[in-house]
């Protein structure tokens, strides 16, 4: 489902989000596994209010003992000792907190990933990368304000707060009425601006996930950009989304800066109400010096946890923004593996079968699904060589992503040894199958990483012998450290058709019992082109080969050859039959020269 809705009246880029909210409970489940540590920081939370409410009233009574001629020094060490004692409490909590904070952080990250890595492939089609990484990285880290700047801190800070108002009460009931009235005042005014920081704050971290996604797709292209000169372009396109970012923080700032001077003006004019009634009330003797400079430090005791509510409004608002962007991942369901394990063998004799297969879709929801599979029937025999073959757009890569279920048909049924694919799990109905993308993506790292995605006990003797089946020693043996040879972001230090060999090297290690293979020797030589062929003749005995080619000769000697076009197969035979009956592929033969 989409999660955007377009405003007519705002830039085609500009979208309001309109996904989950996030409340306070929301953030449970990432707390679960640190409860123990919040418990502790709550108890010394409590415990240091407790410490700070007992000085005005030690320092009370010092001033007391002062004007009675009394002895002091043993008040005097005890405040001392209560305020060091309470420094270090203090700050033994606030490292628990950003521990916990730190904690919660990596435990929502971890999830995200998790969920983020088992998400249908139609999630991907609909959302830029960019910003799905914006939410692991910096949605995330939003979180921490929760707790190092929300919850634990503000129970202590009602603690002292309440605590005070009781301990105040106590000493001038008139003086504590006609400051509650003041700040009261002030805590209604906050709150509301608090409701639109929140969210601002959303939108915020949307405008960063945009700018995000658009820096990622510059520099998955920057050779193209480059030799394209186009780099201005793409840097005033990415300065739109950081300016957008920019105004919206802006936003944020604004609303944020009239919480500071609400709170000032509060404790300001709380502070003079004090000074000046309270030194009217002990002129007419009233009460005490002793108790309006104790009932003055509770002041400061009361409105500090106050202010710092204040802004732990704030910074809890905005991360309630950010947790429900994080929220929107986590919401989405991942793909159902379903169905019970698949054994290894079959002995049916159709290894793979289509009936009256339909396939729509469209990559937004606005769009009217468009049917890219047309009714196809086919079957598929055990241990052949079948090709697809057919103009761009005709569907051949749709085929191999129904079989790996990617996609689900919108109609028909596919089955794999006779039994429809939904009765198995995902998991074991992949294991029977080696797919290689057109694209033949590389992983970042060591030619050792990428070919232990394919199977992850394998040893490297293994490794170097399957190297070898698909042509690649030189690569292995041009650098010193052999298989830990680095092959730079998306194996930018390989050649096109070195990284194909490569992604058909780590579908072979798992030793699958069907190989799609989409373009698998398009960016191969003659020469390569031809080793690649005699590597897959061998380990394509006694195993199931699916073929995608747009180059016919390296397809002519195929058992079966399966021409499709605009959705539909229009012909199905060997290369000498077609050649006679289907119009499409004579047509492409002769453009390629094989007839």
């Amino acid at each position: 489902m989409s999660d955007y809705y377009q405003d007519p009246t705002q830039n085609p880029k500009s979208r309001e989000y309109k996904g989950p909210r996030a409340k306070l409970g929301d953030l449970l489940p990432y707390l679960k596994d640190h409860r123990k540590t919040l418990i502790l920081a709550l108890i010394l939370s409590v415990l240091g209010s407790l410490l700070a409410l007992g000085q005005p009233l030690l320092i009370g009574q010092l001033i007391t003992a002062v004007e009675q001629s009394l002895d002091t020094s043993t008040l005097a060490i005890f405040i001392v000792v209560l305020v060091i004692t309470s420094a270090l409490v203090n700050a033994f909590q606030y490292y628990l907190l950003f521990k916990t904070g730190e904690g919660v952080v990596l435990t929502t990250r971890k999830a995200l990933v998790a969920r983020l890595l088992r998400l249908p492939i139609w999630q991907y089609d609909r959302r830029r990368i960019g910003d799905l990484v914006s939410r692991v990285g910096s949605d995330s880290t939003l979180l921490k304000a929760v707790l190092t700047q929300g919850l634990v801190d503000a129970l202590g800070g009602l603690l002292q707060f309440f605590g005070a108002i009781i301990v105040m009460a106590f000493i001038d009931p008139i003086l504590l009425a006609t400051t509650l009235s003041v700040v009261f005042v002030a805590v209604g005014a906050i709150a509301l601006t608090g409701r639109r920081i929140r969210s601002a704050t959303t939108k915020a971290q949307m405008r960063v996930g945009e700018m995000s996604a658009s820096v990622e797709r510059a520099l998955s292209a920057i050779r193209t950009i480059k030799a394209a000169r186009a780099e201005d372009r793409e840097t005033a396109e990415i300065d739109k989304d950081a300016h957008a970012a920019y105004d919206q923080g802006l936003s944020i700032a604004r609303l944020s800066a009239i919480v500071s001077p609400i709170a000032q003006v509060a404790f300001n004019s709380a502070f003079i109400i004090v000074l000046g009634l309270g030194g009217l009330r002990v002129a007419t003797g009233t009460t005490s010096i002793a108790s309006l400079v104790t009932f003055v430090i509770l002041l400061f005791f009361m409105i500090g946890p106050l202010i710092s509510a204040f802004g732990a409004y704030t910074s809890v608002m905005g991360a309630l923004g950010a947790l429900a962007r994080i929220k929107e991942i986590m919401d989405l369901e991942e793909e159902e593996p379903g169905g019970e394990k698949l054994p290894r063998k079959r002995q049916n004799s159709t290894a793979i079968e289509f009936k009256n297969v339909r396939f729509s879709y469209a990559v937004d929801d606005d769009e009217e699904p468009k049917e890219i599979i047309k009714g196809i029937d086919l079957k598929i025999a055990r241990g052949s060589r079948v090709a697809l073959v057919g103009p761009s757009g005709s569907g051949k890569s749709t085929v191999f992503s129904l079989i790996e279920r990617f996609y689900e048909p919108t109609s028909g049924e596919i089955l794999l040894d006779g039994q429809p694919v939904t009765e198995f799990s995902r998991d074991s109905l992949r294991q029977q199958l080696g797919y290689v993308e057109q694209d033949a993506p590389v992983l970042a790292g060591s030619l050792k990483d990428n070919l232990l995605l394919g199977r992850a006990d394998a040893t490297d003797e293994e490794l170097e012998k399957v190297l070898s089946q698909v042509n690649l020693s030189d690569v292995l043996n041009r650098d010193s450290k052999g298989l830990g040879a680095e092959v730079g972001e998306d194996g930018i230090m390989l050649s096109g058709g070195e990284r194909q060999r490569l992604a058909i090297a780590r579908a072979l290690l798992a030793s699958p019992e069907i190989l799609l293979l989409d373009e698998s020797t398009s960016a191969l030589d003659g020469p390569n082109e031809q080793r690649m062929r005699e590597a897959i003749d061998a380990v394509a005995h006694d195993r199931t080969l699916m073929v995608i080619a747009h180059r016919l000769s390296t397809v002519v000697d195929s058992d079966q050859i399966i021409v499709l076009e605009h959705g539909e197969i229009v012909g199905v035979g060997t290369h000498s039959e077609l050649i006679k009956s289907t119009p499409l592929y004579k047509d492409l033969a002769k453009h390629q020269l094989l007839v």
